[in-house]
């Protein structure tokens, strides 16, 4: 029996079954959390943000063109939640934590391997944690959302020249503070 598509569960959803929403968050707990974890580097902001998302989602299940994917929907509401909570607050201190690691990390060859991997994958986070909100937010979508120069245009509703100045001047300032510290291989 094959898994039932994304779109049959929002259109069982619409019909009332709740339950068929429950499978819909099952599925993208992880990546909504992640998403908001990596833009929030908070565990508590990014848990409440990504509830956020889904209940967001949830109340506007009848705008969603179920014919297009429900993930990159998702995702989208919530990094934009995460977007507008960051431009709602005071900066936040940000803390470098396992979590990130545990979904984003491949089988080492061995031991040292880990280690230094471990090493690399700290300092290129710490570095990303220490750019500016704008810089970051580039970062994070157009990297790890994958999102298009045109998406992330329209999700921060900016102008694209913007977006890839923004995206250019966060690589930058990555490289150089990345070169003042010794990456391993």
């Amino acid at each position: 029996m094959s898994a039932i598509l994304d779109r049959d569960l929002v259109l069982q959803t619409r019909r009332g079954e709740v339950q068929a929403y429950g499978q819909l968050v099952s599925r993208y707990q992880t990546m909504v959390f992640n998403t908001c974890y990596r833009l929030m580097s908070e565990r508590r902001d990014a848990e409440d943000l990504a509830q956020e998302a889904f209940i967001r989602a949830y109340q506007r299940l009848e705008t969603f063109d179920e014919d297009r994917p429900f993930g990159p929907w998702i995702r989208r509401i919530a990094a934009n939640l995460c977007i507008n909570q960051m431009h709602r607050s005071d900066p936040p201190t940000f803390d470098i934590d396992e979590e990130r690691d545990r979904h984003t990390q491949s089988m080492p060859l061995n031991p040292e391997a880990t280690i230094i991997g471990a090493e690399n994958k700290e300092r290129i986070w710490a570095a990303i944690l220490d750019l500016p909100f704008h810089y970051r937010v580039v970062i994070e979508l157009r990297h790890f959302l994958e999102l298009s120069y045109a998406e992330i245009s329209k999700v921060l509703g900016v102008p694209l020249s913007e977006v890839k100045s923004h995206l250019f001047r966060a690589r930058r300032l990555l490289a150089e503070r990345l070169s003042h510290e010794e990456i391993r291989q």
